[in-house]
């Protein structure tokens, strides 16, 4: 008796429970899954954020006369034109793959995407005329609206909704590392004649032909070798997928796949050869990671890890609800600006200098005349503090406020880098001055979109009525993020134009960038969250 009220004393006892208490990187589950799935998402900042430095650059280069005085306003306007057509191919194609994600499964899907993404790559390095540009630009988009699927499946992998922020983390981790590498790579790539001369000119190393102006195909086409990186990159993370991410759309989970057959023969191949545990004694174990991970999981009577929502399809009605159609329209709101600012910034940067004469508070004109190299680096390095501010500081934020008081506390700080931004080119000739002052503004947009980008993804998530319905609503929110972000930036460079004309570079931020910003601060307000408790997180370990 005395025995069997002890046991029962005992089992009231809390214990421990650290993977159900606290979320970590460490206890996370299917890491392998979502590493591969990140990779797949270096399509987007190889594909897109590579030719920001050099952008207004190669525009310049294929004009006919790009001395004359009115160059820069016809630079800005192409250069809008190059930004927005990647997002506008992402816009015509997002539902569309969505749906077939639904249909044949997220992995196919994908892997098509990817395929794309590599020759369109190759061919824009090596077009010279703002028409083929345009054409290989779209195309990169159509084969990069695979993004909604890549969130979907985000979804799918990670089912409990406790480990689904740090989930949705580990893609925008490897977009910004992607980012940080593809602006420092872009930069510094491009015209290698130039940039590279002990590589690729008169006397460089690959100049083989003894070229008196360098290596012949650098100089006919100066900006082909970031895409000759980027293609070869995204060939690697193309036959990486292939070989090891796993289906997860339900009905096409226990489908034969070539591809992970191929990848586990390899795997035991180089284990067998490499590591030959068996000559040491020792047992490999076969335990896949997930068993391990979710083993204290509690497991419903249908066999999922998290409860789920009715399996039947509901209607147009029953997926389009209120809450739903207002966070579209935050995550609309953001690449509005987002986009329009990643597109004008560079070029910003890398436009001539104005002596300004006698300027007042609202009329000033010029940029900042940086290098290709010098801006990719810069952006680059302030990439990295993003990275950083999403796995230490992002965490700590989001379990103290909440995944929509993130977002908020992101959407009130963009306001203050753009209106500030324009007031650089009155330090263009100030070195001691304009280096800090574009650190303070770069860094402020910079943990803004760290915080808003994964807060807005999780609210979008959060807002789907059902999971069986989540292809359709990331589709849904990527189309519209692929539309607001063509329209930012075509906006953006007509007025940035149109600014330079009217001796006033600051109305692109002010009558744009600043407006957009704070309707989507005053949208930030509408929105409810839902249990945000269920996906708060530890701070980073």
């Amino acid at each position: 008796m005395v025995q069997t009220q002890e046991k029962e004393k005992r089992s009231n006892v809390p214990t421990a429970r650290p993977l159900e208490d606290k979320v970590t990187w460490r206890n996370l589950p299917e890491k392998k899954q979502l590493l591969l799935l990140a990779l797949c998402r270096l399509s987007t900042p190889l594909s897109n954020a590579c030719l920001l430095p050099y952008l207004y650059y190669l525009v310049k280069s294929i004009l006919s006369d790009p001395e004359h005085p009115s160059a820069p306003q016809h630079i800005s306007r192409l250069t809008g034109l190059l930004v927005a057509a990647y997002p506008l191919g992402q816009m015509s194609t997002s539902m569309i793959w969505g749906r077939l994600s639904d249909t044949y499964g997220r992995k196919p899907a994908i892997l098509a995407g990817l395929t794309i993404s590599v020759v369109a790559n190759l061919a824009f390095g090596f077009s010279r005329s703002i028409g083929m540009l345009l054409f290989w630009r779209v195309l990169a988009g159509m084969a990069n609206g695979i993004l909604g699927v890549m969130r979907t499946m985000t979804a799918e992998i990670v089912k409990e909704r406790r480990y689904q922020a740090r989930a949705f983390l580990a893609l925008p981790l490897i977009f910004n590392s992607g980012r940080v590498a593809a602006l420092a790579i872009g930069g510094c790539l491009a015209d290698p004649v130039r940039n590279i001369p002990w590589l690729f000119g008169p006397t460089g190393f690959f100049n083989v032909s003894s070229n008196p102006e360098g290596v012949a195909w650098a100089v006919k086409y100066p900006y082909a070798l970031p895409a000759l990186f980027n293609g070869f990159i995204l060939a690697i993370c193309l036959v990486l997928a292939a070989l090891g991410l796993r289906e997860s759309l339900p009905a096409r989970e226990k489908s034969r796949d070539l591809g992970l057959i191929i990848g586990k023969s390899i795997s035991g191949f180089v284990k067998r050869k490499v590591l030959r545990k068996a000559d040491s004694g020792y047992t490999a174990l076969q335990i896949e990671e997930g068993e391990v991970l979710t083993a204290d999981v509690p497991i419903t009577a249908s066999g999922a890890s998290t409860p789920t929502r009715s399996s039947s399809k509901p209607s147009l009605r029953e997926i389009w609800t209120k809450p739903l159609l207002k966070t579209l329209m935050a995550f609309c709101l953001l690449p509005l600006h987002n986009a329009t600012f990643l597109h004008i910034f560079p070029v910003f940067l890398s436009m001539p200098t104005s002596d300004n004469a006698h300027p007042t508070i609202l009329r000033f004109v010029g940029g900042l005349g940086l290098a290709a190299p010098t801006v990719g680096i810069f952006l680059a390095t302030l990439g990295i503090c993003g990275i950083l501010l999403q796995l230490f500081i992002y965490p700590r934020i989001q379990k103290r406020i909440g995944v929509l008081g993130a977002f908020r506390l992101a959407s009130s700080i963009f306001p203050i880098a753009y209106v500030f931004a324009p007031f650089l080119s009155l330090l263009g000739g100030h070195a001691m001055a304009k280096w800090p002052a574009m650190v303070a503004i770069l860094f402020a947009q910079v943990m803004a979109r760290t915080m808003a980008i994964p807060s807005s993804v999780i609210l979008l998530t959060e807002a789907a009525p059902q999971r069986n319905v989540l292809g359709t609503v990331h589709g849904a929110g990527n189309t519209l993020s692929a539309l607001a972000s063509a329209t930012g930036p075509v906006i953006g460079g007509l007025l940035l134009a149109r600014g330079i004309d009217s001796g006033s570079v600051g109305i692109v931020w002010w009558c744009w960038l600043l407006v957009v910003a704070l309707g989507s601060l005053a949208w930030s307000f509408m929105l409810d969250s839902r249990d945000e408790n269920d996906v708060a997180l530890e701070p980073a370990e």
